[in-house]
């Protein structure tokens, strides 16, 4: 399908053109590892091996590359696999990355506990800082600039624009973990990125039922370069993983409107909160990237964290107390979560520059009535 349609009609139809052999309207799950060849090395619809290429996994990728408006999209076990092939296909041993000084927890253990055994060297930079961007780049040798926004689990806003300028004018690739905003909220790569990351664990996916990742490109020489890391390492979505996400995503536009506004709803209570010291939104006018997140997002996202005058002890009450909102890790569901992001998602940081703040409490809001998640903030904060 071509960019001339909407993100909504893209989203159910890219990629899944009814079956031409049942008029199924949804795409079949292809429960295959093998597939019949006429001939030897004559494949049918370019099928062998289903770590090569599986037909549901493929509509999913067209699917993707679609609603971020991506030359090519490939799929993958998780969205940490994602990142893995990423950087075993564009970095060499003695390249240099900058990454975000508040990135995700999982995102900075892969740089410092197992690419940095490889040789890869990384800074971690307040990307907000564009002077601080442009310092930490080492000509000759810094290869990409990592990208969140908004962060997790701090919410701050990158200007993809402004960044991916600077990068590109020291060779530097851009890559933007558009996990948080989705592709509905923000496209990267008409902002001036090269790669998006995505865990579809998340908004993509929808449902807290399906574990996995995809890379989005702009250029389709890299998409190539990346399929062939896919194939060879090998971290792969099963057929049935990528049907789940590929369901999800059909509903992701409808689904991230009320995420929004259930979170402008939680946000404004938790400003009127005594117990609350600080609100994390990008919707906030006094919010640093405000104007910025108002630039390159349609809406400002389902993601809110604050911190609490009594402290870390204070935090882990809420969490405890909470009962609308399930302790637990991960995001984007239709469920709507609560967590000490020091305790739990971003425990691999402690002691290092992207500690979290011990007070810190991170909600992912769903899409339950709106004034049941207020009212179980308030008994959560009483």
């Amino acid at each position: 399908m071509t960019d001339a349609y909407g993100f909504e009609t893209l989203a159910i139809h890219a990629g899944q053109e009814p079956d031409p052999l049942t008029g199924a309207v949804v795409p079949p799950i292809v429960q295959a590892s093998t597939y019949k060849q006429d001939g030897v090395g004559g494949l049918r619809g370019g099928y062998e091996y289903s770590r090569s290429g599986n037909p549901t996994r493929t509509a999913l990728e067209e699917c993707l590359a679609a609603l971020e408006g991506g030359r090519r999209a490939l799929a993958f076990a998780s969205g940490l696999a994602a990142e893995d092939t990423l950087l075993r296909t564009v970095l060499s041993p003695g390249d240099h990355v900058i990454v975000p000084n508040d990135a995700y927890g999982g995102t900075y253990r892969l740089f410092a506990k197992v690419w940095s055994r490889w040789g890869i060297e990384y800074d971690p930079v307040d990307l907000r800082d564009l002077d601080a961007v442009r310092a930490a780049v080492r000509p000759g040798s810094t290869r990409l600039v990592w990208v969140e926004t908004p962060s997790n689990p701090l919410l701050s806003i990158a200007d993809i624009s402004a960044v991916s300028a600077i990068a590109h004018d020291n060779d530097a690739l851009v890559l933007v973990d558009n996990t948080f905003a989705s592709p509905y909220l923000q496209q990267p790569l008409a902002l001036g990125a090269d790669v998006v990351v995505h865990s579809t664990t998340k908004y993509l996916g929808g449902h807290s039922d399906v574990v996995g990742g995809a890379l989005v490109v702009a250029d389709a020489e890299l998409g190539e370069r990346l399929a062939f890391s896919q194939n060879a390492a090998g971290a792969v979505p099963g057929p049935l993983d990528s049907w789940l996400v590929l369901r999800g995503a059909k509903t992701l536009a409808v689904r991230m409107d009320r995420h929004c506004a259930n979170a402008e709803r939680v946000v404004e209570f938790l400003n009127g909160s005594s117990a609350v010291a600080e609100v994390l939104y990008p919707g906030l006018p006094g919010h640093l990237g405000h104007e910025i997140a108002r630039k390159q997002m349609r809406a400002f996202g389902g993601m809110v964290s604050f911190r609490l005058k009594g402290g870390e002890d204070a935090a882990l009450r809420v969490c405890e107390r909470a009962k609308v909102f399930t302790l637990g890790e991960s995001l984007g569901g239709v469920e709507s979560l609560i967590e000490h992001p020091g305790r739990m998602t971003h425990a691999s940081a402690a002691g290092s520059p992207l500690e979290v703040p011990a007070d810190l409490v991170r909600l992912s809001v769903g899409i339950e009535s709106a004034d049941d998640l207020v009212a179980d903030l308030e008994q959560a904060l009483s």
